[in-house]
Protein backbone atom coordinates (compact mmCIF):
# COMPACT_ATOMS: atom_id res chain seq x y z
CA UNK A 1 0.00 0.00 0.00
CA UNK A 2 1.51 3.37 -0.98
CA UNK A 3 2.37 5.76 1.80
CA UNK A 4 0.06 8.77 1.94
CA UNK A 5 1.42 12.28 2.26
CA UNK A 6 0.10 13.93 5.42
CA UNK A 7 -2.17 16.95 5.14
CA UNK A 8 0.08 19.98 5.79
CA UNK A 9 -2.63 21.53 7.98
CA UNK A 10 -2.18 18.75 10.54
CA UNK A 11 1.15 20.34 11.50
CA UNK A 12 -0.46 23.70 12.36
CA UNK A 13 0.03 25.89 14.20
CA UNK A 14 3.81 25.72 13.90
CA UNK A 15 6.12 26.55 16.75
CA UNK A 16 8.12 29.73 16.13
CA UNK A 17 11.30 27.66 15.76
CA UNK A 18 9.84 25.43 13.04
CA UNK A 19 8.31 28.38 11.20
CA UNK A 20 11.59 30.32 11.28
CA UNK A 21 13.65 27.33 10.10
CA UNK A 22 11.30 26.61 7.20
CA UNK A 23 11.33 30.28 6.24
CA UNK A 24 15.14 30.41 6.43
CA UNK A 25 15.30 27.43 4.05
CA UNK A 26 12.65 28.73 1.64
CA UNK A 27 15.14 30.22 -0.80
CA UNK A 28 18.24 28.06 -0.44
CA UNK A 29 19.83 25.12 1.35
CA UNK A 30 21.73 26.14 4.47
CA UNK A 31 23.85 24.61 7.22
CA UNK A 32 22.94 25.09 10.88
CA UNK A 33 24.89 28.25 11.61
CA UNK A 34 23.65 29.84 8.37
CA UNK A 35 20.07 29.02 9.43
CA UNK A 36 20.66 30.82 12.75
CA UNK A 37 22.09 33.83 10.90
CA UNK A 38 19.15 33.93 8.46
CA UNK A 39 16.61 33.74 11.30
CA UNK A 40 18.40 36.64 12.97
CA UNK A 41 18.37 38.60 9.69
CA UNK A 42 14.72 38.02 8.75
CA UNK A 43 13.49 38.84 12.25
CA UNK A 44 15.70 41.89 12.67
CA UNK A 45 17.30 40.22 15.67
CA UNK A 46 14.02 39.76 17.55
CA UNK A 47 14.20 35.97 17.35
CA UNK A 48 17.50 34.45 18.30
CA UNK A 49 17.89 30.72 18.04
CA UNK A 50 20.54 28.96 20.05
CA UNK A 51 22.23 25.73 18.94
CA UNK A 52 20.21 23.52 21.31
CA UNK A 53 16.89 24.80 20.01
CA UNK A 54 18.07 24.76 16.40
CA UNK A 55 19.49 21.25 16.30
CA UNK A 56 16.76 19.74 18.49
CA UNK A 57 14.13 21.24 16.19
CA UNK A 58 16.00 20.14 13.05
CA UNK A 59 16.14 16.58 14.42
CA UNK A 60 12.35 16.55 14.93
CA UNK A 61 11.76 18.13 11.51
CA UNK A 62 13.93 15.49 9.82
CA UNK A 63 11.96 12.74 11.60
CA UNK A 64 8.67 14.39 10.63
CA UNK A 65 9.59 14.64 6.95
CA UNK A 66 9.71 18.46 6.85
CA UNK A 67 13.46 18.65 6.18
CA UNK A 68 16.09 16.53 4.53
CA UNK A 69 19.86 16.61 4.60
CA UNK A 70 21.44 17.43 1.28
CA UNK A 71 24.54 15.77 -0.03
CA UNK A 72 25.40 18.85 -2.06
CA UNK A 73 27.67 21.69 -1.04
CA UNK A 74 27.92 25.16 -2.60
CA UNK A 75 31.66 24.83 -3.20
CA UNK A 76 33.29 21.82 -1.54
CA UNK A 77 36.73 23.42 -1.79
CA UNK A 78 35.61 26.46 0.24
CA UNK A 79 33.35 24.64 2.70
CA UNK A 80 33.95 22.72 5.91
CA UNK A 81 33.18 19.07 5.17
CA UNK A 82 31.73 18.61 8.68
CA UNK A 83 28.82 20.94 7.91
CA UNK A 84 25.45 19.39 7.22
CA UNK A 85 23.19 21.21 4.81
CA UNK A 86 19.41 21.08 5.04
CA UNK A 87 16.52 21.79 2.70
CA UNK A 88 12.78 21.82 3.10
CA UNK A 89 11.04 18.82 1.59
CA UNK A 90 7.94 19.27 -0.57
CA UNK A 91 5.92 18.53 2.59
CA UNK A 92 7.92 21.15 4.51
CA UNK A 93 7.24 23.75 1.82
CA UNK A 94 3.52 22.86 1.83
CA UNK A 95 3.45 23.19 5.63
CA UNK A 96 5.10 26.63 5.43
CA UNK A 97 2.55 27.67 2.81
CA UNK A 98 -0.32 26.46 5.02
CA UNK A 99 1.12 28.29 8.04
CA UNK A 100 1.60 31.57 6.20
CA UNK A 101 -1.95 31.30 4.85
CA UNK A 102 -3.22 30.70 8.39
CA UNK A 103 -1.27 33.68 9.69
CA UNK A 104 -2.43 35.95 6.85
CA UNK A 105 -6.04 35.04 7.67
CA UNK A 106 -5.40 35.88 11.33
CA UNK A 107 -3.84 39.25 10.48
CA UNK A 108 -6.73 40.03 8.13
CA UNK A 109 -9.25 39.27 10.89
CA UNK A 110 -7.27 41.44 13.34
CA UNK A 111 -7.30 44.32 10.87
CA UNK A 112 -11.06 43.94 10.32
CA UNK A 113 -11.56 44.24 14.07
CA UNK A 114 -9.17 47.18 14.18
CA UNK A 115 -6.79 45.26 16.43
CA UNK A 116 -3.92 45.89 14.05
CA UNK A 117 -3.51 49.02 11.99
CA UNK A 118 -2.91 48.72 8.25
Amino acid sequence: MPRRTPDPRTFLPLTPAIAHILLALADEDRHGYAIMQEVDRITGGSARMGPGTLYGTIKRMLAGGLLEETGERPDPALDDERRRYYRATPLGRAVLDAETTRMATLVSAARAKRVRAR
